[in-house]
């Protein structure tokens, strides 16, 4: 079970260039990490898999399920890159209204977004109206929203901008844990994002998938005699050369 995209051209206008032309990738099992510079394409890359945008060309499809089709989009969450406050609703409410677009009851919902809250560390936070939020809050509440209806695939676009280390470690733990039932794709322009329980690491740049594999292929790609602490760092450079 895994989100295939096979030879997916899209573009945004038509008399612009392509932002992924022809791409085949496969979301990996497990926790992923998905790199690139800002601009390669990887927010357009999960938009394609969350069945957000349809390719102009190509097919994205989950066990035969193509992107448009409901029980497809029931499978998959997104959390996109800005997460946007509803001023009239209370942190639990916002997670349950997106469970509830998802096709949960409304009284499932608002049970279900409890626990998601409590997932993400923002059970005080539970009654706060959503433009009183951190902006790391406001973070954490997307991975909530997106984590409520029980999604088997999660994919995250810049879910630790805006967090502090604490908020990032709190998250990190909780993508490890979250791995261990369902599949979790992170996108992210910085390589403080590899985290130490990553599965797999894909590395994209303008539009084209450079590198797939594990976390241990990806950091073998570091030069001889790289400090530990800076293979990751150095892998990428090398990929980015």
């Amino acid at each position: 079970m895994s989100i295939q995209l096979s030879h997916c051209t899209f573009r945004y206008r038509r008399w612009n260039p392509p932002v992924l032309d022809g791409l085949t990738f496969t979301v990996p099992h497990g926790l992923s990490i998905l790199l690139g510079p800002n601009g390669a394409g990887k927010s357009t890359l999960l938009k394609l898999a969350a069945g957000v945008l349809t390719p102009r060309a190509g097919t994205v499809k989950l066990d035969g399920q193509s992107s448009n089709e409901v029980d497809y989009r029931r499978s998959v969450a997104w959390m996109p890159q800005n997460v946007t406050p509803m001023p009239r609703l209370t942190a639990r409410e916002y997670v349950a209204y997106a469970g509830w677009l998802k096709g949960m009851s409304t009284n499932h919902a608002y049970e279900a977004a409890k626990m998601a809250l409590s997932r993400v560390d923002l059970t005080a936070q539970a009654d706060a109206r959503t433009h009183h939020l951190s902006g790391g809050q406001l973070r954490r509440l997307g991975v909530a929203a997106a984590l409520v209806h029980d999604a088997r695939i999660l994919l995250l676009d810049e879910p630790t901008a805006g967090m502090d280390p604490h908020q990032r470690r709190i998250f990190r733990d909780l993508a490890g844990e979250l791995s261990a039932h369902v599949h979790v794709l992170i996108s992210t322009h910085d390589i403080a994002d590899l985290a130490e329980e990553a599965d797999h690491v894909s590395v994209l740049v303008a539009g084209s998938m450079v590198h797939s594999g594990t976390t241990a292929e990806f950091l073998a790609l570091s030069p001889p005699g790289v400090a530990e602490g800076r293979r990751a760092e150095a892998a990428y450079s090398a990929l980015m050369a």
